[in-house]
């Protein structure tokens, strides 16, 4: 079921910068051709510039459906087929839950999690009828773990993309398209500018971990196609973490809550 990633046709939504981008190099360096997707046109087309032959561009806005059906229509026409689609778009709205308003919340939902529910309207029917494929969704360890509360918006969606790419995987995999979770913790990337702030904020709280840069997350986003695996992590020492989770999830919540009273 996994990939040829020689000449193989890669969507990447969030393309311009991080760690699409960075996914977007370890593609093509594997022989992948890359659409290059961003928001911010100027983005997109440097990075596609970057890899040379390899690489077109294209503005997608992932809470526009029909954006993303002309990125299908661009790969289709330039290339005739689309292998990979790597939904990569994420915002946060950061702050006490009750300083968040409802619209951050819709506008969180629409991006993190609608987008990639757009983009399965628009590419899983190309991958069921080829019957072959990879689909990547890149969540978050605030997906795996429950330390997110001062960015609850972004924390909710992500448990959503856990939840929802499971699902993809046994709906998926028996017609012979592979599904990946990214969930990576901190990277270094420029997401800093898709953060909106509400009332007091207090420093971010997750798993104690080095932060990795954007290249070493595209080398492990392309390594899990490649092997056909579902679960991405950045930082190994999760697993443990969701071990102790799954094997009593009060006494886990206990010790969390405790180190932040």
């Amino acid at each position: 079921m996994s990939v040829q990633m020689r000449d193989a046709v890669a969507v990447v939504t969030g393309g311009g910068s991080g760690i699409g981008r960075a996914t977007a190099h370890s593609l093509a360096r594997r022989g992948a051709r890359v659409v290059v997707t961003d928001c911010d046109g100027g983005r997109a087309d440097a990075v596609a510039g970057e890899l040379g032959e390899r690489g077109i561009a294209a503005v997608c806005d992932v809470t526009r459906l029909e954006d993303l059906q002309s990125v299908r229509d661009l790969a289709l026409e330039r290339f005739g087929r689309v292998d990979i689609v790597m939904n990569n778009v994420g915002i946060l709205a950061v702050g006490p839950v009750e300083d968040i308003p409802l619209d951050a919340w819709q506008r969180v939902i629409d991006v993190n999690l609608l987008g990639i529910v757009r983009s399965n309207l628009v590419f899983l029917p190309v991958l069921v009828e080829q019957g072959a494929g990879h689909v990547v969704n890149t969540a978050s360890t605030a997906g795996l773990l429950p330390y997110g509360y001062e960015q609850m918006p972004y924390t909710a969606t992500k448990h959503a993309v856990v939840g929802l790419s499971e699902a993809l995987a046994l709906y998926l995999r028996p017609r012979g398209i592979g599904v990946s979770c990214l969930c990576p913790g901190v990277v270094a990337t420029n997401i800093v500018e898709q953060v909106t702030f509400y009332g007091e904020t207090s420093p971010p709280r997750g798993p104690n971990s080095p932060v990795l840069d954007a290249g070493t997350v595209g080398e492990l986003v392309a390594d899990g196609i490649a092997e056909d695996r579902f679960l991405i992590l950045t930082v190994p020492e999760v697993a443990n973490e969701l071990r102790e989770r799954g094997a009593d999830m009060d006494a886990y919540l206990s010790r969390l809550i405790a180190d932040v009273m």
